[in-house]
């Protein structure tokens, strides 16, 4: 199997339509599909149906895609490795992390190293962690920053290191801080309204469960958003929210409010693909992450030892 190939394939799956993946890849049809066709005779099997809606995956398609995702990012980061070692001052980094993460642990990551390192090419994907992992899997993200809680994470091919854990606490307006105590039970929260997460966050999750399971129901203020808009609809005293304890540092128009009883935390892991060499730029990454959660010294935020 050529690689050009593989990015053939895996191009008409992410995009829906030969015509789409052709004009993607600066190809003609009639040359996408020749690739597409000595592919499919490499392997001993159709992979792709054409269909009035678009191409459509065959079960062994959908077998080899992860395994081609996996193979041309390896053959990427190969071509990085050696561009580094070559001294062309070039590289990349694809760092994943959930959106309440990236406005505080990986928002200080990203400028140092952006400052270090300004010759490297940084791209961050916003994803919750199941995505992000099954993207790690692929080879889509060299690293990612996954969140754990009680359950355990499946991580096939990946490596856990746990950093730190992080207590989930109420922010609230800080022109209205009367109104929230310094420490709040869940029972008290749910008779407060809320500026509740969008279904699809695992922080909105969590929070749901930790209520049903004490025969509890949020008042909803408003809810939907994304954390940049939840902070903001809080700040102006439309609700309060449940969030991690570090989104709330170095932003004036917030106090925060201890949940006790119960107390709910999370664990923040580095992953990254197991027996897979890290690039130097990705390795400088993991590094810079390990040194930055060193430096973190914040109330509700516990580091834990590598």
């Amino acid at each position: 199997m050529r690689l050009e190939h593989l990015r053939s394939f895996e191009a008409v799956v992410r995009r829906g339509t030969f015509t789409r993946a052709a004009q993607e890849l600066f190809l003609t049809q009639p040359s996408l599909s020749r690739q597409i066709a000595t592919l499919e005779t490499d392997v001993g099997t159709p992979l792709l149906e054409r269909g009035h809606r678009g191409a459509v995956v065959t079960e062994a398609g959908r077998a080899l895609l992860p395994i081609a995702r996996r193979m041309l990012a390896d053959a990427e980061s190969a071509r990085l490795e050696l561009d580094e070692l070559a001294g062309l001052r070039r590289g990349r980094v694809r760092l994943g992390a959930p959106p309440t993460l990236c406005v505080s642990l990986v928002a200080d990551v990203l400028a140092e190293y952006s400052a270090r390192h300004p010759e490297v090419e940084l791209q961050v994907v916003e994803a919750g962690t199941l995505a992000l992992m099954r993207q790690l899997q692929e080879g889509e993200v060299d690293l990612a920053v996954a969140i754990t809680r009680e359950d355990a994470l499946e991580a096939e091919g990946a490596e856990l290191v746990p950093l730190l854990r992080e207590g989930l606490v109420v922010a609230s307006a800080a022109a209205r801080a009367p109104l929230v105590p310094e420490e709040i039970t869940l029972a008290e929260l749910a008779e407060v309204p809320q500026v509740a997460f969008n279904r699809s966050y695992d922080l909105r999750a969590a929070t749901d469960r930790a209520f049903a399971s004490r025969g509890l129901r949020a008042a909803i203020a408003v809810e939907g958003a994304e954390m940049d808009a939840v902070l903001r609809f809080v700040e102006r005293g439309i609700g309060v929210a449940v969030v991690p304890a570090m989104v709330v540092v170095d932003r004036p128009g917030l106090r925060s409010s201890r949940l006790v009883d119960p107390e709910l935390d999370r664990t923040v892991n580095l992953a990254y693909r197991s027996g897979v060499q890290l690039s130097a730029a990705a390795e400088a990454m993991r590094e810079l992450v390990f040194e930055t959660v060193l430096r973190t010294e914040l109330p509700g935020v516990l580091r834990l030892d590598r």
